[in-house]
């Protein structure tokens, strides 16, 4: 990346300008803000009713967390729990009560969704990397959008708000329910799943018919099913930015032929936390990403041991943790795999050549 992400933001507002947040946030000490946020997480008169419930079952005081690496003292991350627990509750009490805002849901594989909620700094800190990445890798404001991604109760239909809001966008959207995708992909309903996929074309080349639309933002599953229905619509963008839970060298060569010379932007996350995709390295390879640090971090590590890190450039599993100020999620073991990528200026390693940790038909990831 180099010094790709220290351009002077679009506004020139340092409110919002995503190179001097990025650059101070990846300057950020993490074991200093490892303790920073246990202890605003266990502190006795303000800290989350849930973290605090749990306390009296740790064997460990919590307070004695000085370092990132000592979080592995937590255990795996119970989701679980994210799916009976109410969300208030991971909340520290030093945001006032009652909560205001909104809750959202994860994709859910199965059952239950898990459930979170965002508050504004969380939502301004993931908001600032998204602008931050569509500043690096060339989306320019004030152009027209067209959002067609999960929506509802699904943190990546907040995009609507980042590229209206933080890069002065016209945003057209579409409705999309990526569980009723996954369901029929379960229940073995091909042809339910070839129409639902159809609907949702329909309504994309709706909007691109009638309207002017500079960028597309999607998912890597839908936009190939685009690129195969209407090649004449995606060759005609100025570029498309995709995000999901994965995307493979091939599937991104393929995507920037169909966009004939447009951007193709791309991110891997989900409602846990993201991270920006530094571009193809010069040697060609894995597709790169570094998390949204540092309330962000992610680790590669042993399939048969999830405490050990892998050698860099080795695949293990995905672990990530969350650090934010209002939202402590540690050691959360992802379905996906990856390579263990390094980058200079990150102080916690990233992620490369993701791909789902197995693939089964009880778990799909469906449009994503």
């Amino acid at each position: 990346m180099g010094g790709a992400g220290r351009r002077t933001g679009a506004d020139g507002n340092d409110a919002t300008d995503p190179d001097l947040l990025v650059a101070q946030w990846l300057d950020t000490d993490l074991d200093g803000w490892t303790r920073t946020i246990v202890r605003r997480t266990f502190h006795p008169g303000t800290g989350s009713p849930y973290w605090l419930s749990r306390r009296a079952h740790l064997d460990f005081d919590p307070y004695d967390i000085t370092r990132y690496a000592q979080l592995t003292a937590f255990g795996p991350f119970p989701l679980a729990d994210l799916r009976a627990v109410d969300p208030a509750d991971l909340v520290p009490r030093t945001v006032p009560r009652p909560l205001t805002g909104r809750v959202w849901d994860t994709g859910g594989t199965t059952g239950t969704p898990c459930r979170v909620h965002y508050t504004p700094a969380m939502l301004h800190h993931r908001a600032v990397w998204r602008r931050w990445s569509f500043v690096h890798e060339g989306f320019r404001p004030g152009r027209r959008w067209l959002q067609a991604t999960p929506t509802g109760p699904h943190l990546i239909g907040h995009g609507v708000w980042e590229v209206a809001d933080l890069h002065a966008g016209l945003v057209y959207a579409i409705d999309m329910d990526p569980r009723w995708v996954k369901r029929l992909i379960r229940e073995g309903r091909p042809a339910d799943v070839e129409r639902y996929t159809a609907h949702l074309l329909d309504q994309i080349t709706d909007i691109l018919d009638g309207h002017r639309v500079d960028y597309l933002n999607t998912t890597p599953a839908l936009f190939s099913a685009l690129c195969g229905r209407a090649p004449e619509h995606v060759a005609a963008l100025a570029g498309a930015r995709l995000s999901g839970t994965q995307i493979n060298t091939a599937m991104y060569r393929d995507f920037r032929t169909a966009l004939d010379g447009g951007l193709c932007g791309i991110s891997y996350g989900n409602t846990f936390g993201n991270a920006a995709f530094l571009g193809v390295p010069d040697s060609g390879g894995p597709l790169p990403y570094m998390p949204n640090y540092p309330q962000v971090t992610m680790a590669v590590v042993r399939k048969d041991d999830w405490r050990t890190v892998v050698a860099p450039g080795a695949t293990g599993q995905v672990r990530l943790t969350v650090l934010h100020d209002d939202l402590f999620l540690p050691n959360i073991l992802e379905r996906d795999q990856a390579a263990r990528h390094l980058d200079a200026e990150w102080p916690c390693d990233g992620v490369a050549d993701v791909r789902p940790l197995q693939i089964a038909s009880t778990a799909p990831e469906g449009l994503y």
